[in-house]
């Protein structure tokens, strides 16, 4: 298989909750919500780089599509790192997660490998890594 990964699909519990945090919150570009004229269709797709999206589905719909049924959320089950270019931007990242209604989990600080994070769930608490990374600055 070779790498084209192009969605990351969290599923949710409120669409519109979810997507006024990754919209109006954490300030991600979207369409909004399509897909609301199709029985279990209604998804919100944000824009991340390197055209890769993000999508919201909710839960129930995600379960549906796949044919297999709802199960509980678990937090630890993975987490989506956001690399940023310096502390002061993974600190800047985690004022603006938690003005948005995010729950700080960890707040930021050294890591023992070098570098420097902290963690927040979002409205359904899915974990995300807020993260400064020495050896991983990105290009922006």
């Amino acid at each position: 298989m070779k790498p084209r990964i192009t969605v990351l699909t969290l599923g949710v519990d409120d669409l519109e909750t979810s997507l006024k945090f990754y919209r109006d919150g954490l300030g991600l570009p979207t369409e909004g919500i399509v897909g609301q004229e199709f029985d279990h269709g209604a998804v919100a797709f944000f824009d991340l780089q390197n055209g890769v999206k993000l999508a919201l589905f909710a839960r129930s719909n995600l379960a549906h599509d796949a044919g297999i049924a709802q199960t509980a959320s678990s937090p630890t089950e993975f987490s989506i790192g956001h690399n940023v270019g310096s502390e002061d931007a993974v600190d800047a990242v985690m004022r603006q997660a938690e003005n948005a209604g995010a729950h700080i989990v960890k707040a930021a600080q050294k890591t023992f490998w070098g570098g420097y994070s902290g963690y927040f769930q979002d409205p359904d608490q899915h974990l995300w890594e807020v993260v400064f990374n020495p050896a991983l600055v990105p290009q922006d």
